[in-house]
This record gives C-alpha cells, structure tokens and sequence, in this order.
C-alpha cells in the first residue's frame, strides 16, 4: 500500500498547479507494473512515475489524477480499478474506488477508473487546454495518444510540474534526509568491508545490504565501485575487480526511500591508509568542495559555482597534475539538482533559492597513475546559504583513516 501520504503536502501542490494552469484540464496517469515475462526487472516491480507522486504520494497502479484548474477552485478527482479480490491474493492488497481511498490519499471524490472516459468527454467540452504528462513514461498510454491526435489543444504538463518540483517542500526534505541517512550508512559499510583484496562487488554487497538493513525502498542508480583504474572511469558500474594493495576506491552509491533518491560518492584507499601522493589530490578535490559549499547561497547558479570551482582547482594545483592544472583532470560538472530522480528536474539557469538540493562534487582523474578521486554531497540551500545533508558518512582523509582503523573492520 506504500508509505503514508502527506495530505496537506501534496494537497497544496495540486493547488499550486492548478493556479499556474488557470483554467483547463490536467489529466496524469499512474505507472503500469512492469511485465516480469518482458522487462528485466532488477529491483521491484513497479515505481510510481514521479509527476503522479509529486501530486498524490500514492505508490498505486493503473491510476489517473484528473485536475479541473478554472477560477478560484480546482476539482480533483482521483480515478482507481476496482480492487480484485483473487487478484490481490498474489499481488497483496490494493487501493480500489472507496472511501479508505479517500481518506489515505486526502481526496475526497474518488473513482472507479471505468467512468473516467465519460467525466472526461463533458470537460472538454467546458473547459480549455488539456495538460498531460507527455514523456517516456506516458508514450504507450492510449487515451494519451489519442488525446495528442485529437486535434484537441494538449499541452505538456511536465514544465509546469518540474519547475515546481525544483524547490522541494517540507515532506520532501524529510525524505531526502532519510534516504541520505541511509546512504551515509552504507557507504560507512563499504569502508569497513575494505581490505586489499576484496573483489569491487563484496564491496558493493556491503554498501547495499546497509541501504536495505536501514530501510531503503530500492537503490537511487545502479552503484559504482571503482577501483584502481576503475576508480578514474566516471559512470564504471560493472565491479568485477579484485581490489590491490594500495588502490584507491570510488564508491559513488544511493538509497532511494519514499521515492526520494541520495548521491554520495566516497574514495577511500582500500588498505586503510592514503598515500603521500593521494592524500594531496584527495585534499585539493576536499578544498574544492568546500570553497563551492561556502559559495553556495539563494541567488547563485550552478554555473557559477562550477566556474569558481574550476578557479579554485587552477589557483591551488601547484605541481600536484605536472604542468598541467589539475582543472584538466576534473572532466564533469561540479553538481546537479537531486529529488525523485538522481539527475532531478530544473532549469539550471534558475538562481539558487532556499528549499532547492543539489550535489557538489569536484574530482580529479589521473589515468596513467590508475588514481580517481571524487567527493560527493547532498547540499540544501537555505536562507542564509547552504547545509550539507550528507555529513555523515566520513569524508576528510582523518575520519577515514580512523573508522577504517577500527577492529570491526573484516
């Protein structure tokens, strides 16, 4: 049935909408499950789509919202199949057209979806533009696509609703907390796995088995564990290595919970203990990171802070990358906005205010040396500048070294 929905949270964001639209239709439907004889299922069998979420928190199948925006009010409408009592004997229980439908989701008119066809047909004959959802995860919708061929005026609702979910409210801070929470643990799990020698995936099943013990729903992104070469290689997710003395380790891994997802990305060296050399471009990427924390406040943009980011690295390479600067070696963006998805909706270009969540993470990546160093958190901006939602896991070369030192280690 899902995890409780904030009625008043999302309640509020159905509002919102319905006065950016100002008179016409919303329609959004709900996520299909995925076909276990088709799709290759890897984690669960079915995620709600974000936009249906955002509106309603409802984790429930085959559903529609239908939003009917036109003066000082808005209806809303929310449209279930009926429950399935032979059904329900292998899928378990679900939401069907009643009243702990109404009461569970807070709104109040609540509908078989069999009737939605008829409400639909007699508003758009009184109302004014239709908006949908009109991405990936709608294309294969009938009424969707025979509203788009309609000749009807149908508009995508995905820019109204994805601008609103840039600054994230209340409930949804509460939830990114917790799957970053959770994800610090697991990435503490991972260090304390290490050993010279541990193949890449023994450290991945530690990371991820403290996701689930913490109470992750599913992972946010397949996780990475690189090491030794793997580790300058930025999206390497294969961790099939056996790990050698004196590597370092990425681990660039994160909990989803509540459908809200954490990006974190450690380096640790996989014997306990930084070198000389790695220790100096760890400290330079840490000193980067920072420098853009502190930079972080309502009205910058990222663009900005990636810019002075790339300064920062220019002004204190010193020999550290040869004659080159180490900005050379950071070979991606400093960070991106975080929510629902990893990569979360927005408009870069938009200034920073307080309620928006997005990551730092300056790296550098010296191949012919096999030696990556990322560092990765979640950061909230706020009123009077930035608060790192990540602090948890271990992140200067000293806490690392000490927790790593610790006999719990295998």
């Amino acid at each position: 049935m899902g995890r409780p929905v904030d009625t008043a949270a999302v309640a509020l964001r159905r509002r919102a909408l319905a006065a950016r639209i100002g008179r016409g239709v919303a329609l959004i439907p709900a996520a299909h499950e995925r076909d276990l004889e088709r799709d290759y299922v890897q984690d669960n069998d079915f995620r709600q789509t974000n936009t249906f979420f955002y509106l309603t928190e409802l984790e429930t199948q085959d559903a529609w919202l239908l939003i009917v925006a036109g003066g000082e009010a808005a209806t809303t409408v929310l449209f279930l199949p009926p429950r399935t009592p032979s059904q329900e004997r292998w899928t378990g229980l679900r939401l069907g057209p009643d009243t702990t439908a109404a009461r569970l989701s807070g709104i109040g008119r609540v509908l078989p979806t069999d009737s939605l066809d008829r409400m639909l047909a007699a508003l758009f004959r009184a109302s004014g533009p239709i908006y949908a959802p009109l991405d990936v995860t709608t294309r294969d919708e009938p009424r969707l696509k025979e509203l788009v061929f309609s000749g009807r005026d149908v508009r995508n609702l995905r820019p109204l609703v994805d601008s609103m979910r840039l600054v994230k409210d209340g409930d949804e801070i509460a939830r990114m907390r917790k799957a970053i929470d959770i994800s610090a643990a697991g990435h503490v799990a991972a260090m304390q796995a290490a050993r010279p020698g541990v193949w890449e995936y023994e450290l991945e099943a530690a990371l991820e088995a403290a996701f689930r013990r913490n109470g992750a729903d599913r992972l946010g992104y397949p996780s990475i564990v690189g090491s030794g070469p793997n580790s300058t290689t930025l999206h390497y997710d294969v961790n099939r290595r056996q790990t050698r003395d004196g590597d370092l380790v990425v681990v660039d891994a994160g909990a989803e919970w509540g459908q809200y997802t954490a990006d974190v990305t450690r380096t640790f060296p996989v014997n306990g203990k930084f070198t000389p050399r790695q220790k100096a471009i760890y400290d330079l990427v840490l000193a980067t990171q920072q420098m853009a924390f502190d930079s972080t406040r309502p009205g910058a943009t990222v663009a900005q802070l990636n810019r002075m980011a790339r300064e920062y690295l220019r002004a204190h390479s010193g020999t550290l990358c040869g004659a080159q600067s180490c900005d050379g070696y950071f070979i991606h963006g400093l960070g991106h906005w975080l929510g629902m998805d990893v990569h979360d909706v927005g408009d870069y270009a938009t200034p920073l205010k307080p309620g928006m969540v997005l990551t730092l993470e300056p790296g550098i990546y010296v191949p012919a040396e096999s030696l990556g160093v990322r560092i990765e958190d979640d950061v909230l901006v706020t009123a009077t500048g930035a608060e790192w939602l990540s602090a948890k896991a271990p992140k200067t070369t000293v806490e690392i070294e000490r927790l790593m030192s610790r006999p719990s280690r295998p």
